[in-house]
């Protein structure tokens, strides 16, 4: 997530490129009764096989179900459907069919998919409301496998508000349950998404033997789009310890997984983070391509969540150019959205970026105040990772302002940190102390 460099006196501050790894689940299959069909005319499309049948002929077929207050023929409909659709992110249409089939009364499945949708478009908190209804009722029809899919789904909403710790409660819940059942693909998700809360907390070897645990299991299943998830995020791990050229190689094998079964939202993914690569190397053209596709692909399919870190991207390869001013804005535009999906990681993330522009124009009370914010925010979240980083760029600030005694506390602490994350800056923070305390022992 970081610029690994040499870190001396006079650095500044460094800023950070997000790059969440995953943001699609694959969910677990519905084990849903069929009910009583009862609307004239739809049984025999309803016992065709998926290829017979199209998608706009059980779209027709939910809508008059609806119509005709059919719960049982919506609610089966209605879970095909959204199969469908989540599979190449058509998310706003997946909300309202949920929401229709919401109108006849709850059910889990429909709660399920409309958690879904929230989920993948950025409105983490609505998704878990929806998901904890979800979970209710699959708990009262004694439904385990489902039980352990809302689960993991739960767990991946706490992820993507930050809450890492409470993620992988979640996910801790859901996997037993899951080998219990012998359902080897859901197994996979929670395995790939138990990696990525301990990709978000900085510890990346940890996450890559859950991600090593998931890939075969997902390719043993025939799940591709969950291979290039997991593909994606073991790119991520390696790009975390600093080995980029391991990234883009599992990178380059996910992008065209992603376009084969038409993900659109892990597609946005992928370019996402080959830019992140690009901007690790300094080749901030290439970078900005690479950006530039992933977020026309983000607000086609209505992730704001998504859109959010590519914008903070944006602006870190403006930061890159030098043109303090341009990174600015796409920062404030990556701020105000992740302040409105409630994403507090990735606030801090662009709030520390603000404070190094802050930083590189001279204002260093208004860079220091968004540090402090920052380093509240991540100790809220308990990503230790990324701390070791704005405790570090703070320690640099305070330098600059003569504040010797402060600056080695604050590193110490940085260094600490990057310790027990595997921080690949490590060698950097310590060289960094090493010269703070010589300038405090001369003072």
């Amino acid at each position: 997530m970081v610029e690994p460099a040499a870190v001396a006196s006079t650095s500044p501050l460094r800023p950070i490129s997000t790059v969440p790894w995953c943001q699609i689940l694959v969910v677990v299959v519905f084990r849903i009764g069929a009910g009583r069909i009862v609307l004239a005319g739809v049984e025999d499309l309803l016992t065709r096989s998926r290829s017979a049948a199209t998608v706009a002929q059980w779209v027709e077929v939910h809508r008059l179900a609806v119509a005709g207050r059919e719960s049982a023929i919506a609610r089966r409909v209605g879970v095909r459907v959204a199969r469908v659709w989540l599979r190449t992110s058509r998310f706003a249409d997946v909300e309202a069919l949920a929401t229709a089939t919401l109108t006849l009364g709850p059910d889990a499945g429909a709660f399920y998919h409309l958690g879904w949708a929230q989920s993948a478009t950025g409105r983490p908190r609505p998704a878990l409301n929806s998901y904890e209804q979800a979970l209710r009722w699959y708990r009262a029809a004694d439904d385990h496998a489902n039980e352990a899919a809302t689960l993991t789904s739960i767990g991946l909403a706490y992820n993507r508000l930050g809450d890492r710790r409470q993620a992988l409660t979640y996910y801790e819940q859901a996997l037993p349950i899951l080998r219990e059942v012998g359902d080897r693909a859901g197994e996979a998700v929670t395995l790939n998404n138990t990696g990525l809360a301990y990709d978000g907390l900085g510890e990346w070897r940890q996450a890559l033997t859950y991600y090593e645990q998931a890939l075969p299991i997902r390719r043993e299943v025939g799940d591709r789009a969950g291979e290039a998830v997991t593909l994606n995020n073991i790119g991520g791990v390696y790009d975390g310890l600093g080995d980029r050229r391991q990234a883009l190689g599992y990178f380059e094998q996910a992008r065209p997984i992603a376009r084969e079964v038409g993900d659109r939202a892990g597609e946005a993914v992928t370019l996402n983070n080959i830019g992140h690569v690009y901007a690790g190397f300094g080749e901030w053209r290439q970078a900005l391509t690479y950006y530039g596709q992933a977020l026309s692909t983000r607000r086609e399919v209505g992730d704001r969540a998504g859109e959010a870190v590519t914008l903070n991207n944006i602006g870190h390869v403006y930061a890159g150019f030098g043109e303090w001013r341009q990174a600015l804005t796409y920062y404030e535009q990556a701020l105000s959205t992740r302040r409105e999906v409630g994403d507090r990681a990735g606030e801090a993330v662009t709030l520390n970026n603000i404070a190094s522009i802050r930083f590189q124009e001279g204002d260093l009370d208004g860079a220091r105040d968004a540090l402090r914010e920052v380093l509240e925010v991540l100790r809220t979240v308990g990503d230790r990772g990324l701390e070791a980083t704005v405790s570090f760029n703070m320690a640099v600030l305070l330098l600059r302002l003569e504040r010797v005694a402060d600056a080695i506390e604050y590193q110490r602490r940085a260094v600490a940190l990057a310790d027990e994350t595997s921080h690949p800056s490590l060698d950097g923070m310590r060289a960094f102390l090493v010269e703070l305390e010589q300038q405090g022992r001369d003072r």
